[in-house]
């Protein structure tokens, strides 16, 4: 079954969220597709993910490099899967793909200080309950530290 979990960010920016989340899922041995709604954010990302930390790099590609298919981490604005990844994150407002179900895990990351946002991931929390996935919501503590809420 495919588990969903819902990141509400709220006084921190994907930048700052996604490389830590990333590197979990790297440590247990997942394969990752990044989706975003634009080719300017990916390679925002693309960008940035090589330098967030002075002491650490994410290995990952876009969808445009040749090997995607053998990259742990492959940023995407488009649905398919090149990398065969096992965990799908969604960031800037991306649907959900048509292919929600062949995921052990979505991260949905929203940004809760922007309306649409807020919506988007709202819808996306319905659509993901009426497939029956396990889905989660999260927010960070005031230390910062991701705190299930039910």
């Amino acid at each position: 079954m495919t588990e969903v979990l819902f990141y509400h960010l709220q006084g921190r920016t994907i930048e700052q969220v996604l490389p830590p989340l990333l590197e979990k899922s790297l440590a247990r041995g997942w394969r990752v597709v990044v989706q975003s709604t634009s080719e300017e954010r990916a390679d925002a990302l693309d960008s940035h993910l090589w330098t967030y930390r002075d002491d650490s790099f994410l290995p990952h590609a876009t969808w445009r490099v040749a090997d995607a298919a053998h990259q742990p981490i492959l940023l995407t604005t488009g649905e398919g899967n090149p990398n065969g990844a096992k965990v799908r994150f969604l960031v800037d407002n991306a649907a959900l793909p048509e292919d929600s179900g062949s995921y052990e895990r979505m991260v949905l990351l929203f940004n809760g200080d922007d309306d649409e946002a807020v919506a988007m991931a709202r819808d996306a929390w319905k659509q993901c309950k009426a497939k029956a996935f396990e889905v989660t919501y999260w927010q960070a503590d005031e230390a910062g530290r991701w705190q299930r809420r039910d």
